[in-house]
């Protein structure tokens, strides 16, 4: 089977989202990474009333400059009365204008005697904070598919909104394979053993999303427990996401399970690292068979899964940019597969560089850990320093509603 070229796989993957989860009503203070199922508009204005920008005094600009008395005080959050004519009012920041008042005189601009404040000149309209600046009724604040940052959040409640409509989590079951790995913490290593990272990243890469996991455990390289496993997975899950066991070794089961299962419909990418990734369905459930050492466990989901699951969840497609940035290091030979580089950007604007973190073997966590961004570089390509590279930023590729 031909490498499948990973703009080409990503179509093919994400024409396959064929639903979305119910929605349900949530209160805002567990909204955060919840995928709106309703856009939602505004009910009122923000501010719901003109306000004074500032600690000050409002006044009728035709009455300054001059010696004006005070007549009233406005703390924010108290109703004013009108201004009576030929007087100032003590107003302070976020205070409701009282009527008849059209400017606000900042208080260091102000100078208080026993006959009063006298006041200079102020221009119409000063220092106040109109009525619906922010928001007008019927302004969408949140479209249909938007993950609810904590900004966005907070902008519902700053109308009043403190339910929102949206997508029940994806459930994602999370399987391992590999005789060779063992949980940390539990287990003393023995020779040709290594410690299982992938169940830990790739939970933590779900969860991120906002998307539950079911389940995340290991299983060991017996085609019938794998088979097994996967049968249990896909009848509680909407998606299975496995690593390991999908490349050509004969201890490598998963991937002739889930053709036994169900289907295989991509595997094997044009990407480096990331070839051996698989993605097909298991008695109905899709499943990603993702490669089983760690930066490759970890591109894969972040490049191929995660679209597909923003996209099933009922999500907008998450956006990956680009940016140029000038290189520091040397790519001498050309590689036959696009390939994604770990970079650290240093210095700043247009004395940026991208320099390797190191090793970009695939089984080489430190050097993602040690990264800023994903330098991509399209297939036959060379690089020496100073020439320009495209650098996907990291957060971009794990932190949800990015885009």
């Amino acid at each position: 089977m031909s490498l499948t070229p990973l703009a080409d796989a990503l179509e093919i993957i994400l024409d396959s989202v064929d639903r979305v989860p119910n929605p349900e009503p949530v209160g805002l203070e567990v909204a955060l990474n919840r995928y709106v199922a309703e856009a939602v508009v505004a009910p009122c204005a923000v501010p719901p009333a003109d306000n004074s920008a500032m600690d000050g005094y409002a006044v009728c600009s035709t009455d300054v400059p001059g010696l004006l008395p005070v007549s009233q005080r406005i703390p924010a959050g108290q109703p004013p009365l009108a201004l009576a004519p030929g007087t100032t009012a003590r107003i302070f920041t976020g205070a409701e204008i009282p009527p008849g008042a059209d400017a606000v005189i900042p208080q260091e601009d102000a100078e208080a005697t026993a006959a009063g404040v006298r006041l200079p000149s102020a221009s119409e309209g000063q220092h106040i904070r109109r009525q619906g600046d922010d928001i007008r009724p019927g302004d969408c604040l949140v479209q249909r598919g938007q993950c609810l940052r904590p900004q966005d959040v907070g902008l519902l409640a700053s109308v009043g909104i403190n339910t929102v409509s949206v997508y029940r989590p994806l459930r994602v079951a999370i399987l391992t394979t590999g005789d060779e790995l063992r949980d940390p913490g539990k287990d003393e290593l023995e020779s040709g053993q290594i410690f299982n990272s992938n169940r830990f990243v790739l939970a933590h890469q779900v969860q991120a999303l906002g998307f539950e996991v079911t389940e995340n455990r290991h299983v060991p390289d017996v085609p019938a427990t794998i088979a097994a496993a996967l049968q249990s997975a896909a009848s509680s899950a909407d998606c299975i996401v496995t690593a390991g066991g999908v490349s050509v070794g004969e201890e490598d089961h998963v991937r002739g399970e889930i053709e036994k299962q169900g289907t295989l419909s991509i595997w094997r990418l044009a990407i480096k690292p990331g070839k051996p990734l698989a993605f097909g369905e298991v008695q109905g459930t899709p499943i990603f068979g993702l490669p089983g050492n760690p930066v490759s466990a970890w591109i894969t989901f972040a490049l191929v899964a995660r679209p597909w699951l923003v996209k099933r969840q009922g999500g907008m497609l998450p956006v990956v940019p680009r940016f140029p940035v000038q290189a520091s290091f040397t790519i001498a030979r050309p590689g036959s597969r696009e390939e994604f580089l770990r970079v650290r950007l240093v210095g700043q604007g247009l004395e940026m560089r991208a320099e390797l973190t190191g090793s970009q073997s695939s089984g080489v966590l430190t050097s993602l850990s040690a990264a800023d961004g994903l330098a991509v570089l399209p297939a036959g390509a060379t690089v020496t320093p100073g020439d320009w590279v495209e650098v996907i930023p990291l957060s971009a590729l794990w932190q949800p509603g990015f885009g």
